[in-house]
This record gives structure tokens, sequence and C-alpha cells, in this order.
């Protein structure tokens, strides 16, 4: 079932860099509004439905210079064409799935930087859920926009890759610096708590976790972003030792 959604845009992370801030989407998806501190550039990652974007845009003047994609799935860029029509921001995205997306501006590729005004950002390749599936990694403050790739206590579905693919695709993510702050692109935290309590229920740090979510989503305030540190300690897939274990455990959540 679908969890309340804030009704405005939350979670605002201030840092060296880049504010930070989440733009509630559908019925649990979230766009990411990034404004450079030095520069004001503004960029948006995935934005699925261009109203609610334009929406946090008007306080910036309706500018918005960069719109970031990290795959082709329609609720994550079905308003990215109306958005550079009305701000003539650039459009950037994976250059293995540029064919099912709006015509990029920026076909981006494994280890390119990106730059949003001063900050600068680094492509990792992330194929499981698509194959072409990108995230992007800043590193002032540490955040990591992992799109359908990685969620809070979960993980996307096998749509188009192998449990292998996605296997080594969260294990580059966890070598990231634990205190890498994880903006996903959905408010599923809520209903992944069950399935990690079945695969780990006797994790402690999990436990914490779960009593932390339900509380928050009780406030309707959102789950995510997480840290990396916390997903590490409390994620079933990023936890498991092996390919294998991921597909069994991918398998079983898909019928959970």
């Amino acid at each position: 079932m679908a969890q309340p959604q804030p009704q405005a845009t939350l979670s605002t992370q201030q840092g060296h860099g880049l504010n930070i801030s989440s733009i509630p989407l559908f019925t649990d998806n979230y766009a990411w509004l990034l404004q450079d501190r030095a520069t004001g550039t503004l960029a948006v990652v995935d934005p699925g439905d261009s109203a609610p974007v334009e929406a946090a845009l008007a306080p910036y003047g309706g500018r918005l210079d960069l719109i970031l994609l990290t795959h082709h799935h329609a609720d994550h860029i079905g308003g990215a064409q109306a958005l550079r029509e009305r701000t003539g921001a650039r459009l950037a995205g994976p250059a293995a799935e540029q064919h099912r997306m709006p015509p990029l501006d920026i076909a981006l590729t494994d280890g390119q930087s990106i730059a949003v005004g001063a900050s600068t950002g680094t492509v990792l390749a992330t194929p499981g859920h698509t194959l072409g599936h990108i995230c992007y990694f800043f590193n002032d403050p540490a955040a990591l926009f992992c799109g359908d790739t990685l969620f809070s206590l979960g993980c996307g579905r096998l749509f188009e890759g192998t449990a292998s693919q996605l296997f080594d695709s969260l294990r580059r993510l966890s070598a990231l610096p634990p205190e890498t702050l994880v903006y996903c692109g959905h408010e599923y935290t809520l209903s992944n708590c069950a399935f990690a309590l079945a695969a780990e229920p006797d994790n402690p740090a999990l436990l914490q976790r779960i009593e932390e979510v339900r509380h928050l989503r009780a406030q309707t305030r959102p789950t995510v972003p997480s840290t990396l540190a916390m997903e590490c300690a409390t994620n079933p897939f990023l936890r498991a030792p092996d390919s294998q274990t991921l597909a069994t455990l991918r398998a079983r959540k898909d019928t959970f």
C-alpha cells in the first residue's frame, strides 16, 4: 500500500557544495533538487512529473540548469522533456539508455564527471534494475543519487539485469564513504521493513531502524535520505555475501 507523502519540499541537507531537497511525486516517488551554493546552479534528479518540480522551482524564479536521469523508466523521466522546453535546462542521462529517453544533451558513461555549478559528481554504472542504470555520487557533501538500484532497506527489482550484475553494483555502492547520504527514488522504507525483518530477525541495528521508520512515517515524514553506514548495517541486500544469496533474497522479496 502506498504510504502518505509530504506535501512540500522537505528533507533539505545543507552541505559545503550542494543544498539538496526532496520533491515528492505520484504516491511514492522522489525527485531531488540540487542547488550549488557557490553559483546558484540548479539541477533536478529523475523528474517523473514536471508540475511538482516547477512548483519547487518557483522560489528560484523558475530557473533550472540541468536535469539528471538515472534510468529510462517513465516515473523517473516523464517530466524531463517538458522541463527542458520550459527552462532550457540541459538533459543528462545514461548513454546506454538514450534510445529510450528524450534526446540527451549529455550522454553519460561510467566514470565520467558531471558538474552542477562548482560541485562535481561522478557517474557510476549500476546495472541490474535496468541494464544502463547509472547513479551520481557527489563528495561535497557525500551524496548518492541512486534511482532504483538501492533503496533504504531494499533494492530494485531485476527487470533487465542479472543478480550477479546487481550484486556487483551494490558492492560498488557499499564501498563509498559510510557517511554518504543515500537519496533513492522511492519512499519504500516502511514496506521494506517487513521483508528485512524476515530476512534478519535478530539484527539489532535493523530492529532500531524499523522503530525509527515507523515513527517517521506515522508523522508522514520522509525516511530518506538514510546513510550508507545505516544501509550496510540493516539492508539485507547490501549485506548479502554473494550473488546467489542476493538472487534468493530478491526472488523471495518479489513474492513476499
